[in-house]
């Protein structure tokens, strides 16, 4: 039984999706029991199908984002 079942919460979101911040390429995101890790927006989909290949990328109750679904801050080739 997970923690959040025992304490009689909503289960949490197969994929969690951190604030958005202008001051870097990446979106701070969760996959399961995983730890937070920076990803780009290239690299979302492709990590989250690995962990879930069925999962439903557009359900609310299955990929949580915490503002601004689907945006990634604006990079360009060459910037740190």
């Amino acid at each position: 039984m997970s923690e959040h079942a025992a304490k009689g919460e909503p289960p949490r979101p197969r994929v969690e999706v951190a604030e958005f911040a202008k001051d870097t390429r990446y979106r701070l995101v969760r996959i399961g029991e995983a730890s937070w890790e920076p990803l780009e927006r290239e690299e979302f989909e492709v990590e989250v199908r690995r962990a879930y290949p069925d999962i439903d990328l557009h359900d609310a109750k299955q990929v949580h984002w915490a503002d601004r679904p689907w945006e990634w801050p604006a990079w360009h080739q060459g910037e740190a």
